[in-house]
């Protein structure tokens, strides 16, 4: 009879690989959305609007599978997405039309969302999702912090860092082996993977007021992340290498923040982490938009992306306390990407309207705002019945197969991220 740990750890490396692939497009964000400006032509807002489309594609894939994926299978759902993301962000990076540019877009980001949504309802099922969800955190953090480093080097134009999401897809195929196959059972009990899921969604209440604010949380975010390239070359003066620089270092530093979430582990509950954390994120949103040198657009950045991964697993792992089902992590999970696909536009359209620093003032007080709720309701206990899982330290050693490069934290972080 084969080992349990062998599978197991495959296992955990698909859904890790799996995340990695669908958020990969989030924390690449600021500079798919730099290139289409300078590559094709189009005005910040244009190119936003894009940026925004990708992601909302995101979002409806999440929201469409949060009721159906456990009819589809996990192994055929992660292939279709991965399927999806190579076709959609193929086609955008092989053309120069704008709409198929746009429909590219549209196709692989349904994809990233498809992926992302079998990889969150998978992890709320497994007895450690703030584990698992750090470390596909570390993993995509490190990816795309990898690729801020590189795709400077290869050139210009809006296909690389599109080309290189659709690439990262096919990458992932051969892991989803590991995933189970066909169609779930008609009947069991107990969550996971091939567990016909009935009944209800538990704690209603908290779980769309988490929904909410997350999407506050998230669209916050990406409104300056979205715009962070054009801050730092325009307002900061970087040239796109040191930009580049700046957001690969901003990246490793959410690396750090993760495995030091992991060290902290249950210590300080899921409240002070999510509601000081968000306050952290508030200032150096603050920082980051009114940045008028190198020094201190690097400070904000670096500062940001080192606490957003923290935040963001403990958000994770509480959507996914609220239904070992996967159902709230999925939805939960969508939401975010709701606000991650407003996030460019909306950047876009603020510091038009109020500059970079009045837009650094409304997306603080909005950060603010969603801090309240999710501190609220981490405080609360989880639904009876359901026990809580621990948050235990990331040791990448004894788990992940896949042990990240020296974020993206993308990740983000992040978001996007988100």
């Amino acid at each position: 009879m084969p080992s349990r740990r062998p599978r197991a750890l495959g296992a955990l490396a698909a859904l890790v690989a799996l995340f990695t692939a669908g958020y990969l497009a989030p924390y690449l964000l600021p500079t798919v959305v730099g290139r289409l400006s300078t590559g094709l032509g189009l005005g910040p807002a244009q190119a936003g609007l894009i940026g925004s489309i990708l992601l909302l594609g995101s979002a409806s894939a999440g929201f469409t599978l949060a009721a159906r994926a456990d009819r589809i299978g996990p192994r055929r759902a992660a292939r279709l997405g991965l399927a999806l993301m190579v076709l959609g962000y193929g086609t955008a990076a092989a053309t120069d039309l704008v709409p198929l540019v746009v429909a590219g877009a549209v196709t692989g980001g349904f994809g990233s969302g498809t992926a992302t949504a079998v990889a969150a309802a998978a992890i709320a099922g497994r007895p450690d999702p703030h584990r698992a969800s750090a470390l596909g955190l570390l993993s995509v953090s490190a990816t795309a912090g990898a690729l801020y480093v590189t795709l400077p080097r290869l050139g210009g134009g809006h296909g690389l860092p599109l080309a290189a999401i659709a690439g990262t897809a096919v990458l992932v195929v051969p892991t989803t082996v590991w995933l189970p196959d066909g169609r779930p059972r008609p009947t069991g009990h107990g969550p996971g993977p091939g567990r016909q899921v009935r009944g209800p969604l538990p704690h209603r209440g908290a779980g769309t007021a988490l929904a909410g604010s997350i999407l506050l949380w998230s669209l916050a975010q990406n409104a300056l992340w979205g715009v962070s390239g054009r801050i730092g070359l325009t307002q900061a003066g970087l040239s796109e290498a040191t930009l580049g620089l700046v957001f690969a270092v901003a990246l490793a530093a959410g690396l750090v923040g993760v495995i030091g979430a992991g060290a902290l582990g249950s210590r300080l509950g899921r409240a002070v982490p999510i509601g000081a954390g968000t306050a952290l994120i508030a200032g150096c949103v603050l920082l980051s938009s009114a940045a008028q040198d190198a020094a201190s657009f690097a400070t904000g950045e670096i500062a940001w992306n080192a606490v957003y991964p923290v935040v963001l697993s403990y958000l994770l792992g509480l959507a996914a306390s609220l239904d070992p089902h996967g159902r709230w992590a999925v939805l939960v999970g969508s939401a975010s990407s709701l606000g991650v696909a407003c996030g460019p536009v909306t950047g876009s359209l603020l510091s038009e309207a109020a500059g970079y620093r009045g837009m650094g003032l409304t997306l603080c007080a909005l950060l603010l705002l969603a801090a309240a709720p999710m501190t609220t309701i981490a405080r609360r206990p989880l639904i009876p019945g359901t026990p809580e899982q621990p948050i235990a330290p990331v040791d990448i050693r004894a788990t992940s197969p896949l042990r990240p490069p020296s974020r993206s934290s993308f990740r983000l972080a992040r978001p996007g991220r988100g």
